[in-house]
């Protein structure tokens, strides 16, 4: 039987109050959702998914812990979602912004780590903001950040997920616009479901 390992990383998004002293808890987010859609999909193949997501995590505590937390793993696969907290750390006091130019160099070294010590095929979902009063004055930063995160997705990734833009179509046709966050960024189960969906449907073009 074919053997694939999966990774999740990322920052609270991905962590979803997962048991960190087990990394193959999934946790109640995304993780578990797409695990559930990909592993149902495929059950010729042995998949063995990981979650390493840490909250409060930025592109530069990814690149700092990634060797430990994803090429000593060897995986098949990398889901990455990071992003939001190198810009939220720019309203927050007592906090070190993060540039675009860092962000992007940040994002970009921990590419080429991945491509040069591993094999694996790179999943790159874009950080969003909803519609949540808290997470409107994100949405200014998104403009300019997420270009990048597409730009470095061309370069690398094997898929990319434009989750903001994917989360904006979506929440036309909902009931409410906290209907998939109530903070704009921590999604609901709603918003996990949704976000396993578009992961899962990524993951499939890569196994396929």
């Amino acid at each position: 039987m074919k053997k694939i390992r999966l990774l999740f990383q990322g920052d609270s998004i991905t962590d979803a109050g997962r048991d960190t002293r087990n990394f193959r808890d999934l946790g109640p987010g995304y993780p578990r959702f797409a695990a559930d859609l990909i592993r149902t999909a495929h059950p010729e193949i042995e998949f063995d998914f990981i979650n390493l997501g840490i909250s409060g995590n930025r592109t530069c505590e990814l690149f700092d812990r990634f060797y430990h937390d994803g090429i000593s793993l060897e995986p098949d696969i990398i889901s990455i979602l990071i992003g939001i907290n190198d810009i939220w750390h720019r309203y927050a006091p007592n906090y070190i912004a993060t540039t675009d130019a860092q962000l992007e160099l940040n994002y970009r070294e921990l590419l080429k780590r991945i491509k040069r010590e591993t094999d694996a095929k790179i999943v790159i979902m874009a950080p969003y903001a909803l519609d949540a009063v808290n997470a409107q004055h994100l949405k200014k930063d998104l403009a300019t950040v997420n270009p990048i995160i597409k730009k470095l997705a061309e370069e690398f990734a094997d898929a990319y997920v434009p989750l903001h833009e994917l989360f904006e179509a979506a929440i036309k046709v909902q009931p409410h616009a906290l209907y998939y966050s109530a903070d704009g960024v921590h999604p609901n189960e709603n918003g996990a479901k949704f976000i396993g969906e578009c992961l899962a449907s990524a993951v499939e073009k890569i196994i396929n």
